[in-house]
């Protein structure tokens, strides 16, 4: 379970659930939108790196870039199976309570992790799994927009035992994407950063996670937001002040 509010945490500044009111009242199509808008950075970030560049560290302990796309084409796979598996409601997550199936630094994260590295090296250059996201990242986008603009956009679906509606399961593809984007520009200067409007999806779902009373330190951009509610970044000791019994709630998701 990710570690979560047990308490109201008492800092000077806007609630979490207010910036996230935004996100709760956006359209089916506004999500569909951002997961767009996150896939498609990706491939701005992959689409012209040669094999040397695909090999370069990530953020991700023990992956190279190669492996940390690999990772995301399998999300994205997952993506048009879900998206192709209608289910009965109500659903039983949201895209905040979705991530607290998924502990940070667990034995099964470490287990994907190798699997990830062995299933990567088995092309025989890094740029087959270029191509293969290429493809398959905006079929799943094409895919999510032949729902929200059909006649049930907030219908239910299932993946990875859950039943949510279909804008939540794509907030969270947007999430990961987005966090992920971060992940693979560490040693890529040129590369450019994750979109606004996705961005924005990512930071309403450390929100959720962080609570409605308490709040990010004032300081902190969007992206040290990010890297350092997934854990990327440490938190130091000022934020450790700023946030009081909340900075034991962190790393809010892995």
């Amino acid at each position: 379970m990710v570690g979560g509010p047990t308490a109201s945490a008492r800092i000077v500044g806007v609630p979490a659930g207010l910036r996230r009111a935004t996100l709760l009242r956006m359209t089916p199509q506004g999500q569909h939108i951002r997961l767009a808008q996150a896939y498609d950075g990706i491939i701005r970030v992959v689409a012209d790196l040669d094999d040397a560049d695909l090999q370069r560290p990530t953020r991700c302990r023990g992956w190279v870039v190669a492996d940390l796309l690999f990772h995301l084409l399998c999300d994205a796979q997952r993506a048009l199976v879900t998206l192709a598996s209608p289910a009965d409601g109500p659903p039983d997550v949201d895209d905040v309570s979705y991530w607290r199936s998924f502990p940070p630094r667990s034995d099964d994260g470490a287990r994907h992790a190798w699997w990830v590295r062995r299933s990567a090296a088995a092309f025989d250059r890094p740029s087959g799994i270029v191509r293969l996201w290429t493809d398959t990242a905006p079929a799943a986008v094409r895919a999510a927009a032949a729902i929200v603009h059909g006649p049930d956009p907030t219908g239910c679906v299932t993946t990875q035992g859950h039943v949510l509606r279909v804008p939540d399961f794509l907030a969270t593809l947007t999430t990961e994407a987005v966090v992920h984007h971060l992940d693979l520009v560490l040693d890529l200067p040129d590369a450019p950063m994750p979109g606004q409007l996705a961005t924005a999806v990512a930071v309403a779902t450390m929100d959720g996670l962080l609570s409605d009373d308490a709040v990010r330190p004032c300081g902190w951009d969007d992206v040290e937001y990010l890297l350092k509610a997934t854990g990327r970044e440490p938190l130091g000791e000022r934020d450790r002040v700023e946030l009081g019994e909340a900075a034991g709630w962190f790393p809010l998701l892995g």
